[in-house]
């Protein structure tokens, strides 16, 4: 996929992540590993402020099973950088989001990924149905195109 096909408009909601001095790599900019705990960040942060994750005392938590992410122009500490977030499929217990980095205020994304959360009992490690806080949290970021 190109840059050009991760658009700002083809995500729901957008968290603004600070890059830090340790973020850069010897070559001068964001390693690549960075990026998966920028999405992961969004997403949580999203479920807790939106949904009401409880992510210490909860009976249901999200464990990512499966991420990916391409990488279409560097980052660097001390760009300001905004995670796009969407649902790309809604499950009973999964959800797969489609998140990329942008520049603060740029309409072409930086890098795109994808990640999937299974929910799960934190003490059986069971997957459960998403619960309904959380299901209409996520149901907000559905994409409405494919």
């Amino acid at each position: 996929m190109s840059h050009a096909e991760h658009l700002r408009a083809d995500y729901a909601h957008f968290q603004p992540i600070t890059t830090r001095w340790h973020d850069n790599d010897i070559y001068g900019h964001v390693n690549n590993v960075v990026y998966y705990s920028y999405f992961d960040s969004a997403v949580n942060t999203y479920l807790i402020e939106h949904g009401g994750l409880d992510i210490h005392h909860g009976s249901v938590v999200g464990f990512v099973v499966s991420s990916a992410c391409d990488y279409f122009a560097p980052v660097a500490f001390p760009e300001r950088i905004e995670v796009g977030l969407s649902v790309a499929k809604l499950g009973n217990s999964s959800v797969h989001y489609a998140l990329a980095i942008f520049k603060h205020g740029q309409a072409q994304a930086c890098a795109a990924g994808q990640f999937v959360h299974v929910f799960v009992d934190r003490a059986s490690n069971r997957p459960v149905s998403i619960p309904p806080a959380l299901r209409e949290a996520l149901s907000r970021l559905q994409r409405t195109t494919p």
